[in-house]
């Protein structure tokens, strides 16, 4: 995404943040002090509605690196990396109450901090997969910051407690703690976090081979490498509480967008469609021969999309 040939880095005490002086860039990236942690985000676009750009599971705002540089030309347009992934701070939560800091309370307190501090504006939340569920929920603990929301193939937290058959709820458990609590969950992670295996759940994920690219490989494998980035996965995996969209949805001020890649394998559309009767959707749009991650796979689509759903609400969210 950011084409860099010369790079210098200080610290700016005053601001909180380190920052990267670049020659030729696209899209700056900064770090952020948020708490005792350090988050990563990159910035673009220097006038009009500011977005705030919210990756799913396993991701980071790399996973946006088609769209940044084509919004940025009318938006002011911020991608962060949540707490425990990309760049950003891995803190142990091993120490911890299981998914306690690794929560959707906990990263929307993160992006409505960052909107505070950072954008300093009213934004829209333009988010995908678990990033839907974070981006509802920053909208829901402050709903005078927020002027809409874009949700790409939210999750649908199949796995989640109220999912779960009442005699399967115990297993699951059970295997929850084995995976966060012993060595076997260590080993699974270090199969998945390889190459071979990332492009393999990527071509599952993704209706269109092609898309998965050595570079998209590259982007979503390293910070999964990252020393602290097993126990963010471990912990993550075992979370079967907090809220779920159709909890979430009635209680929405703002105008919600919702798109569906019709070929996701992950969230299946037809479960989907529900969420498009609550009365705070403005729209439910299908992405013909698109799977889970809309934004990489078929950005001349969604660009467009985004670019309209925030006109049409910026005037009036003003």
């Amino acid at each position: 995404m950011t084409v860099i040939l010369s790079l210098i880095c200080e610290w700016n005490a005053p601001l909180g943040m380190i920052y990267c002086l670049q020659l030729r860039v696209e899209c700056l990236s900064w770090f952020w002090k948020w708490q005792d942690y350090t988050v990563r985000y990159q910035v673009a676009g220097e006038t009009g509605p500011a977005l705030i750009l919210i990756h799913g599971f396993g991701a980071n705002c790399d996973h946006w690196r088609k769209n940044i540089s084509v919004l940025a030309s009318q938006h002011r347009v911020y991608a962060i990396d949540l707490l425990g992934y990309g760049y950003s701070d891995k803190p142990s939560p091993r120490n911890a109450l299981p998914n306690s800091i690794y929560s959707f309370e906990n990263w929307a307190d993160q992006v409505l901090s960052f909107r505070s501090e950072i954008v300093k504006d009213k934004v829209f939340l333009i988010c995908n997969s678990v990033g839907g569920i974070v981006g509802l929920q920053a909208a829901l603990n402050d709903s005078n910051s927020v002027s809409g929301l874009m949700l790409w193939n939210i999750s649908l937290r199949m796995l989640h407690i109220k999912k779960q058959k009442l005699f399967a709820r115990p297993f699951v458990k059970a295997f929850q703690n084995l995976l966060r609590n012993t060595d076997l969950g260590r080993r699974f992670f270090k199969a998945v976090a390889t190459q071979e295996s990332v492009r393999r759940i990527l071509c599952e994920c993704y209706h269109d081979d092609r898309a998965v690219t050595d570079e998209l490989v590259e982007k979503i494998l390293l910070p999964g490498l990252e020393p602290g980035a097993v126990d963010v996965f471990l912990d993550f995996i075992c979370y079967s509480g907090g809220p779920l969209p159709e909890e979430m949805l009635p209680d929405i001020k703002c105008p919600v967008f919702i798109g569906w890649g019709e070929k996701d394998p992950w969230e299946p559309l037809e479960l989907g469609r529900a969420y498009g009767s609550y009365s705070c959707v403005d729209e439910f749009c299908v992405l013909p021969n698109v799977g889970h991650c809309p934004q990489d796979e078929a950005p001349e689509l969604v660009n467009p999309l985004i670019q309209q759903f925030v006109s049409k609400h910026a005037i009036s969210s003003a």
